[in-house]
């Protein structure tokens, strides 16, 4: 099977690694990656922000970035469920909606595509050590994951996966929610910290970089002894063959 990687801007930008780690994690799964330089963002920070004539233009070029009549598998759940809840907004009726059409009825998310495209689960990988995993709330409430990232952490040899209080709620990032309201983001970052501390979880492991950036940051500023990983960092954690 031939896919076509949307890389986040956030992956991008500030976890290039983490990206290379994805494409270990696919192409261990069987799957040959495509990859097109020239794709930029999908315009979800632009329309949270209230300019959805910008979005709607970034749109177009994502549209066009991706041509091709096959899977899309995105790296972060908030950027793929924006893609598919609010395209039809920008593109239904319009010169563009034959594309987005296609489009959004070939995207995936990372776990997703995993679990329920490919059947791959199980990747050999060894982390040692005791993990909490992230609901994110667009994994939860635009494209219905709960259970597709713990099926693929459960498989990993040696991580004991325990459950926090709370999972469904929010950590606090939410786009623009992040910038415009700082002290209930921080607020909403700290809850969720102290729900994992109690679990005893060393990593908290999470779908979308987006959340990764957020709660890696509060981690960090308040000395937080817990680390913040995407899932494809610890899928990826196997022997080269």
């Amino acid at each position: 099977m031939t896919i076509d990687l949307f890389v986040s801007c956030v992956m991008d930008q500030f976890y290039p690694e983490t990206a290379k780690n994805v494409v270990k994690v696919l192409k261990r799964a069987g799957v040959e990656v495509c990859y097109n330089p020239e794709q930029t963002c999908c315009g979800k920070v632009a329309f949270n922000a209230g300019f959805v004539d910008k979005a709607k233009k970034m749109g177009e070029k994502f549209l066009s970035d991706f041509p091709n009549d096959r899977p899309i598998v995105g790296v972060s759940s908030s950027c793929v469920g924006y893609i598919r809840t609010r395209y039809r907004e920008l593109f239904h009726n319009t010169g563009s909606h034959l594309e987005y059409k296609r489009l959004v009825s070939n995207i995936y998310e990372l776990t997703e595509f995993l679990v329920h495209k490919c059947g791959f689960v199980d990747f050999g990988a060894s982390f040692p050590y005791k993990v909490a995993y992230h609901d994110t709330c667009s994994s939860l409430r635009e494209l219905g994951l709960k259970d597709e990232g713990r099926v693929l952490l459960s498989n990993v040899k040696g991580l004991e996966l325990v459950e926090i209080k709370h999972p469904e709620l929010c950590c606090g990032f939410g786009g623009m929610f992040s910038v415009q309201h700082e002290p209930i983001s921080a607020a909403l970052a700290e809850r969720k910290f102290n729900d994992i501390m109690e679990s005893g979880a060393e990593y908290l492991v999470t779908n979308d970089i987006s959340c990764l950036m957020h709660l890696d940051g509060f981690a960090k500023k308040h000395d937080i002894p817990v680390r913040v990983a995407h899932i494809a960092d610890v899928l990826s954690s196997f022997d080269a063959d």
